[in-house]
């Protein structure tokens, strides 16, 4: 690697006492470009990068002798003159249920307040960044995706840039299927949820449990929590039948960007850059929905750029090639 990559640890104060007893420490990765250093008075644009669900900041940056990370691509891109010389920075938003979808929530925690408010804050004050929103831009890929889409449309003035692959949208779509699975995998557990969430947490290998409970589990942690629940949180689907909760369902679709986009359109339209792609073979049918998703944002006047490949959910890591290298050079040439 021609530029460096640090981990810095951000002990999180939105996140201290979270519901989940989730730690307050965070561990970030920081990648910096080549001449990171050598210019006192340059400062550089900034590219903040999402993960997935059951995805980690430092997962990221997992080395694979056979494969490039995020931040050897971006700095393979970088050294070939493909792209402009950016800083990365991965924040982490992992739960125990396996992800925040970067949003608030009294189940999970303040994990849009912790990224908006604190990791940016953080890295501004750490490093020589381009400290206005011109110069910094957000995106990812799933549920990360769905999170840049999310906190720019929520949290304006932050970022004027934003990408998505494969980005969660269109729930009826995405996670309306779900539902069969979750009350049949449930079934295992006497169609009981807080007995899943029992055996969940006294499991020594978590990740060998139904994931279409989990999922069911996790979003539900983050699109409809509830307090005065046994659980924290509401399900949309009833765990033996699967019909929907259409009450808890509404609270969802608050959520989802093409549910969402209408009463947004000021939010998006100030972006400099918009821009998603999905794959025609997603797994999740997620190119239906980004579909969808950009057939409104024309309705609604709104400049993007949408791109849809060949590829499916979990082979699409080239298309990373494009956002990092188009999201650097916007960042630049407007910042």
């Amino acid at each position: 690697m021609n530029g460096r990559l640090q981990l810095e640890t951000l002990s999180s104060l939105v996140l201290k006492g979270n519901p989940l007893g989730d730690p307050r420490r965070r561990e970030i990765p920081v990648y910096l470009p080549p001449s990171y250093g050598t210019v006192k008075t340059r400062r550089y644009p900034v590219l903040y990068y999402l993960h997935g669900f059951t995805g980690t900041g430092r997962g990221v940056v997992n080395h694979n002798p056979w494969k490039e990370n995020l931040a050897e691509r971006l700095d393979r891109l970088i050294v070939a003159g493909k792209a402009p010389e950016a800083i990365l920075v991965m924040p982490d938003g992992f739960t125990f249920y396996g992800g925040s979808q970067w949003v608030n929530s009294t189940a999970t925690g303040r994990y849009e307040d912790h990224l908006v408010d604190e990791v940016v804050a953080f890295i501004d004050d750490k490093y020589a960044t381009v400290r206005a929103p011109e110069g910094r831009a957000l995106f990812g890929k799933s549920s990360g995706g769905f999170g840049a889409l999310s906190v720019v449309m929520r949290r304006p003035g932050v970022f004027a840039h934003a990408a998505s692959h494969s980005g969660d949208m269109a729930f009826d779509l995405c996670y309306g299927a779900d539902a069969p699975k979750f009350v049949t995998e449930l079934g295992r557990w006497n169609d009981s949820p807080e007995k899943f969430v029992a055996a969940f947490r006294a499991s020594r290998d978590r990740g060998s449990l139904d994931h279409a409970v989990l999922n069911m589990v996790a979003m539900a942690s983050c699109y409809s929590p509830n307090a005065k629940s046994k659980l924290g949180f509401d399900l949309p689907f009833a765990p033996r039948t699967g019909e929907r909760d259409e009450a808890v369902w509404r609270r969802w679709l608050a959520f989802d960007p093409v549910a969402a986009a209408p009463a947004r359109v000021k939010e998006l339209k100030a972006l400099k850059t918009l821009w998603f792609d999905a794959g025609r073979r997603d797994e999740f049918h997620l190119h239906i929905g980004a579909r969808r998703f950009s057939a409104l944002l024309k309705k609604l006047r709104v400049p993007h750029a949408y791109e849809e490949h060949e590829l499916g959910h979990f082979d699409m890591h080239e298309r990373y090639d494009r956002s990092l290298a188009l999201l650097a050079a916007r960042c630049r040439r407007v910042g």
